[in-house]
């Protein structure tokens, strides 16, 4: 039907015959000659319609219209001196049409490809979205990231396997996508939140290095880098410890941004301990390319009559903390309530804050309502350890120390991007060193920090139920840009360990055996160490592609409210199908009257 890509002609093709087909992108008339831009995957190519070459195929050209799908053939040729277009690649040609052949007639758009449509149309019509050039770059970006991540990995002895879809519920985090069954009333299946089980299962089976390519289900809030199912590439070693794979998955990733992107990324990539990226920036994934730090500063306001710093500074569990902002100085009273508002979100009472105009001159060259409050030695001791200077301006956190890890560190993101701060590169790194557990204040017991099978790096389970509070897991994460892209562990490979982190766990041992009796009952047979670490693929290409959201690179995603405007799911079934699987709707009073 064609014998070429529209995007693939070029000088070299002209006096040739050729026949492309695709879409009717934009259509002109120009002094009774039709032009007619042509598009298919690969690009755009100007076809011409002279009525002095074919007064029929030219009056055929004059009914055409946008998204139209046509074949044409005819001869390449040079275009006219002064219409060669730079910015095509195709523009140094055209095609003179000889033949035209309507394929599909289409209607007219709901919105035109160049159109800043709304999200909701977008999904509504997303076989169309996909049109635009920007989202066919997109997914050929995933498919050459999925095709570079099967390679590298095949060529390190890695297996692809698939696990299954249907399982059963396990807890790991987030709510399950359950699926009722025809054959067992009044039981479920559930659609996996990640295939961590099994894996651990193919490392006990012998499989050695194992990897995947997977959609994972978790019902759980959404924005914009969340969908409800997702994709993840699933990796699994033995006999390897985490220095090992950590060093196999940079240079995974090395290897990738430099075959898609073109881009060398650094090596080593930079370590944190968990407990220094939340120390310096307020969470466990900073974003690098940002200046700003946070500076630990309760020594130095302990016992200052100042009592919104003298409380967190003297409470074990609090944390007072400043952050120095470059040229901050500038920043509007406005602006800074906004900055208020905006960390009140994450629980901060206030926001107290400092501008320097003239730091030589002690207090007189700094403005702020809570210095009356501070001795000078104090006031020194802070414009120190921030390392301010004049026409910066230095934020202060002070509460328990999650409050003021969770909004400095989100204010951190905030105000680099507003005063543009954030440099234009990439920058990894990996953040070890995690705890094992933190306390659930509301339900008074332990929790994962990442689930409940991660190892940590003592190997005496006495001594981890003695001081859970302290423990320190083998888990790494790799960072990029403020956005954890991969995580991963070493896993528990003996009974006895297991059975210790989830009695810390307050998962008692009837419930071990009924959620997770499968895995326990496998590591009685001779389980290796093993670990592994999963990347989310969507968000990985949302960064490599510049995106905003991870429904840019997903092909047919859901909204924000975990529906599919183009199929109109979730919908309704029928009153068989659910007798079928044993269920009956409790339906709402106004619909029972």
């Amino acid at each position: 039907m064609r014998s070429h890509y529209c995007g693939h002609i070029d000088p070299s093709l002209v006096g040739r015959t050729i026949s492309v087909a695709g879409w009717v992108h934009r259509r002109r008339d120009h002094g009774g000659v039709i032009f007619v831009d042509l598009r298919d995957r690969e690009g755009l190519l100007q076809v011409v319609f002279d009525p002095s070459d074919d007064a029929e195929i030219f009056e055929m050209a004059e009914g055409l219209r946008s998204e139209y799908v046509i074949r044409v053939s005819g001869k390449v040729r040079p275009r006219p001196e002064g219409t060669v277009n730079p910015n095509m690649p195709t523009g140094a040609v055209e095609l003179q049409a000889s033949e035209l052949e309507v394929l599909s007639p289409a209607d007219t758009p709901p919105f035109h490809h160049d159109e800043q449509a709304s999200e909701e149309l977008r999904l509504r019509y997303r076989y169309l979205d996909l049109r635009r050039e920007d989202m066919q770059q997109n997914l050929r970006l995933r498919h050459r990231v999925t095709r570079a991540l099967r390679r590298f990995l095949d060529e390190e002895g890695f297996v692809d396997v698939e696990t299954p879809m249907l399982t059963r519920s396990t807890p790991e985090g987030a709510r399950d996508y359950l699926v009722p069954s025809r054959t067992y009333p009044g039981r479920f299946f559930s659609l996996p939140q990640s295939p961590q089980l099994f894996k651990q299962l193919l490392m006990i089976s012998g499989l050695d290095r194992y990897y995947q390519i997977v959609r994972c289900f978790r019902d759980e809030d959404l924005r914009a880098d969340r969908q409800p199912e997702f994709t993840q590439l699933d990796i699994e070693t033995s006999f390897m410890d985490e220095g090992q794979i950590t060093a196999l998955m940079e240079r995974m990733i090395r290897e990738i941004f430099r075959e898609v992107m073109e881009v060398e990324l650094p090596d080593p990539f930079p370590r944190l301990t968990y407990a220094e990226a939340v120390s310096r920036f307020g969470t466990d994934r900073p974003d690098l390319r940002n200046p700003m730090e946070l500076a630990e500063v309760a020594d130095l306001v302990t016992g200052v009559e100042f009592k919104v710093f003298a409380g967190p500074a003297a409470d074990p569990e609090g944390r007072v903390a400043a952050m120095r902002v470059p040229g901050g100085a500038e920043l509007s009273r406005k602006v800074i309530d906004d900055y208020t508002g905006f960390v009140g979100r994450y629980g901060a009472g206030g926001l107290a804050y400092v501008k320097v105009n003239d730091p030589a001159a002690g207090r007189e060259g700094l403005q702020s309502p809570i210095l009356k409050f501070l001795p000078d030695d104090t006031v020194a001791a802070l414009m120190e350890r921030t390392g301010a200077a004049a026409g910066d301006l230095v934020f202060f956190g002070a509460d328990k120390a999650k409050v003021v890890n969770d909004s400095l560190g989100a204010l951190r993101d905030r105000v680099a991007a507003d005063l543009g701060l954030i440099e234009d590169a990439w920058r990894p790194a990996w953040v070890v060193d995690f705890p094992m557990f933190e306390k659930d204040e509301d339900a008074g017991r332990w929790v994962a920090l990442h689930h409940p099978f991660t190892a940590p790096r003592i190997d005496d389970p006495q001594a981890l139920a003695a001081d859970p509070g302290h423990a320190i897991s083998r888990a790494y994460d790799m960072v990029l840009n403020g956005s954890e892209i991969g995580g991963g562990s070493i896993r528990i490979h003996t009974r006895e360990m297991q059975n210790a982190a989830f009695r810390l766990l307050d998962i008692g041992e009837e419930e071990a055996q009924e959620k997770f009796g499968f895995l326990l009952d496998a590591l009685r047979y001779g389980a290796p160490p093993h670990g592994g670490i999963a990347f989310g693929l969507d968000r990985l290409v949302m960064l490599m592609t510049g995106a905003d959201s991870i429904r840019d690179v997903i092909a047919f995603p859901k909204t924000q409210t975990a529906s599919c405007p183009l199929t109109n799911a979730p919908g309704e079934v029928d009153e068989q199908q659910l007798r079928e699987v044993g269920i009956r709707l409790r339906r709402k009073p106004a619909e029972e009257g």
